[in-house]
């Protein structure tokens, strides 16, 4: 199978929301009037970010599932994306089930293939994807790393840990029952983008990050882009994982489940900062978007990250979160 054939079978699809899609050197966007462009890329390398021996299904709602993230923490509609793919063989085994996954992804959040690359090499996968937000009033209404204030609160969606607890076990170093495994499984290989939330939050939440190195690494980033602090109640933080259980998961040490939760990464979920006075605004927001959100802790003038647990007593902060060349 040539490269061509290869983008034709499996690739190429009408133009919908561009002007112009796959087949030129160049797709052709038309952004509507009022809007901005959000554009965001991540890359996927087999044996550094997923099992060489993932499901390709998986690896497909995965690899579009990472990107949709970031547009989620910025607010910001799907729109497109173009995808860079280096394969070791044109394998028809293996390039079915994963455009089957990325585009089931795609399909969902009405985001469309408009261009890319392929070329033989060691399993690399690169997306570009396109989003778009409002300006209202010459303001664009992007959520930003940079807004956070003290005395807002501090949010977390969904669960947490999960994936890295599952990544643990597949390298043996702990132990689920398989029904536990599976269900963390799921988190690691097919994240959910917290889109409709992100979409929800524009005009509520002051800051937004996407979770993908752990949950105090990507924290910190908005703390220094806002020149605050903040406040961690880490017994709180530890109830999301697992979606709440008490059984398999918290028969795990202690310093386990901590670090999965507070450093774990390839959670794929929004830590977001909100006025106090927002609370039912933002419990509007996660009831639209049928997103569950937990309130964490708070935001403070003081720089820093501070960590407490249940009773309030201060708890050491040695969580260094994902670093690529650390």
């Amino acid at each position: 199978m040539g490269e061509f054939d290869l983008i034709a079978q499996f690739f190429q699809r009408p133009a919908g929301q561009a002007v112009l899609g796959i087949g030129d050197d160049c797709a052709l966007l038309q952004p509507a009037p009022g809007r901005q462009l959000a554009v965001s890329s991540d890359m996927l390398v087999a044996g550094r970010h997923f099992l060489p021996e993932v499901d390709p299904l998986t690896l497909g709602h995965k690899a579009l599932a990472v990107n949709l993230s970031d547009l989620a923490a910025c607010g910001a509609r799907p729109v497109a994306f173009t995808l860079a793919l280096a394969l070791p063989e044109a394998s028809a085994q293996w390039l079915e089930p994963f455009a089957r996954g990325l585009f089931a992804l795609a399909d969902a959040h009405q985001c469309e293939l408009i261009g890319g690359d392929t070329t033989r090499g060691p399993l690399n996968i690169c997306i570009t994807v396109l989003g778009d937000v409002p300006v209202v009033q010459g303001r664009s209404a992007a959520l930003l790393r940079s807004g956070a204030k003290a005395g807002d609160d501090l949010y977390v969606s969904g669960t947490l840990g999960d994936a890295r607890l599952a990544l643990h076990c597949l390298h043996g170093r702990e132990i689920l029952p398989s029904a536990q495994l599976a269900a963390a499984r799921v988190r690691l290989e097919t994240p959910t983008p917290r889109v409709a939330l992100g979409l929800a939050l524009r005009g509520v939440a002051s800051a937004a990050i996407d979770i993908s190195d752990g949950l105090l690494g990507d924290l910190r980033h908005i703390l220094r882009a806002s020149g605050v602090g903040a406040r961690l109640d880490t017994a709180r933080a530890l109830s999301l994982l697992g979606h709440g259980r008490n059984t398999a998961d918290a028969a795990l040490p202690q310093a386990t489940r901590l670090a999965c939760v507070l450093a774990g990464g390839d959670d794929y979920e929004l830590a977001f900062t909100a006025p106090a006075s927002a609370r039912t605004a933002v419990e509007a927001a996660a009831s639209r978007s049928d997103t569950a959100i937990t309130r964490i802790g708070r935001i403070e003038a003081e720089p820093g990250l501070r960590l407490v647990d249940g009773q309030g007593q201060a708890l050491p902060d040695s969580y260094a979160s994902f670093d690529h060349f650390a």
